[in-house]
Order: C-alpha cells, then sequence, then structure tokens
C-alpha cells in the first residue's frame, strides 16, 4: 500500500509505502509532464535512489534534501498506516 505525503506547487507527487519486511520504506516520486511523467524511488532510511526517469541530478539532489528533512515523519507514517492513520499529530 502506498499513502500520500506530499504535493509540491509544480504537481509532483510524494507518496510512500508502509514499513516493507526488511525494515525499508520505499518512497515515490512523480511529476506529470507532457505526454507522461518523471518518476523516481527512494528506498529509505538508506536514501538509495532506483528506477530514476525523466528527473535531473539537480532535481534528484532537492528531492534528497526535502527527504533528509522529512524521512523521520515519513518512516513514523509509514508504521501508522499514512498522515492519516499517525496518532497525536
Amino acid at each position: 500500500m502506498m499513502y500520500p505525503f506530499l504535493q509540491l506547487e509544480d504537481g509532483t507527487e510524494i507518496v510512500h509505502s508502509e514499513i516493507l519486511e526488511n525494515g525499508d520504506v520505499r518512497v515515490y516520486i512523480e511529476k506529470p509532464i507532457e505526454g507522461g511523467f518523471q518518476s523516481a524511488f527512494c528506498i529509505l532510511p538508506e536514501y538509495r535512489w532506483e528506477e530514476i526517469h525523466g528527473f535531473s541530478e539537480a532535481e534528484i539532489g532537492g528531492f534528497l534534501d526535502l527527504l533528509e528533512s522529512a524521512a523521520h515523519l515519513i518512516i513514523r507514517f509509514a508504521r501508522e498506516g499514512g498522515f492519516e492513520g499517525a496518532a497525536n499529530f
């Protein structure tokens, strides 16, 4: 299951998985563009990037900064069933 986390002004959406069996959280970033989407996966807590399609290194760097500042929240929400399921937030 994927949970919504954040939508940026330019339409980029960031969603995340629940905690996976190995303790990882998969974060998916997708931005609509004419004729399709740009997309990438980042695996937390290692910040390992996979399947980057269409994003520049600079864009990935910006997403990395964002994820580094919000990873603690994403991991918490992944444990608790997404933003809506997070207790006492």
